[in-house]
């Protein structure tokens, strides 16, 4: 079956996304826009991860629990995990290995965890913008190390696109399932083997993305999504 999906959505947790996306407000238009499937990747951090699970129950949503990583190279990694729980265990480990300073909210932004009624609870004032100390390949194995399937993030986009601040892509790690940015080329050869995802890493509300990216699948859940993800693709 197909299932449209948006696999790259910014809450307002992370410091760079609108105060309305909220996890009631995303799972609210992620329906309307007529999607069966979401993940909410927030910068370096999974905490309204847990109010997007109960909307998304709600909603008849399929939540994919996801953080993107900053590495070390500032390239962007996008870590799936498979249930909520294991997504803050690793959230955990990654505001570890953040940088010491604090956020500062006038200058890069709010950092808003929210309630699944639409209520703010908390203000993360980790530095949730900074890149960690991990370069992509040790964060590539605390990914795995938490069942989860490490996606490089918009490949092709000179924002913290791997082909663009690494010049290639890597043999080691190697990865089965990576993101292309739909507006820019990509160079074929680089995909060889590898499933892509188009999301739209919205920021904004109106940027989910429509019924344009459609994920042929057995069935909608996150271990048919992850067999899915971590098979090399039949050219």
């Amino acid at each position: 079956m197909e299932y449209f999906a948006d696999l790259h959505i910014h809450s307002c947790l992370s410091p760079c996304g609108d105060d309305d996306m909220t996890p009631c407000n995303i799972c609210g238009m992620a329906k309307i826009k007529g999607l069966d499937i979401i993940a909410i990747t927030d910068h370096n951090t999974c905490r309204n991860l847990p109010a997007a699970k109960e909307l998304c129950e709600a909603y008849g949503l399929l939540l994919v629990p996801g953080m993107e990583i900053t590495t070390k190279e500032e390239v962007h990694l996008l870590g799936y995990f498979p249930d909520v729980d294991t997504a803050l265990a690793f959230s955990d480990l990654i505001r570890s290995h953040l940088p010491k300073a604090k956020n500062k909210p006038k200058f890069f932004g709010n950092q808003r965890v929210m309630n699944s009624d639409d209520e703010q609870i908390d203000e993360e004032d980790a530095l949730l913008i900074g890149a960690t100390d991990l370069n992509l390949a040790e964060a590539t194995r605390q990914v795995l190390a938490y069942q989860g399937v490490p996606v490089p993030a918009h490949i092709n986009r000179g924002s913290h696109g791997l082909l663009v601040n690494l010049g290639m892509m890597p043999t080691e790690p190697e990865y089965t399932t990576v993101e292309i940015w739909k507006h820019l080329p990509c160079d074929p050869s680089v995909l060889t083997g590898k499933h892509v995802l188009y999301s739209s890493d919205a920021h904004y509300l109106g940027d989910i993305q429509e019924k344009e990216s459609a994920l042929k699948l057995k069935h909608a859940s996150v271990d048919e999504l992850f067999a899915w993800m971590r098979s090399t693709k039949k050219e």
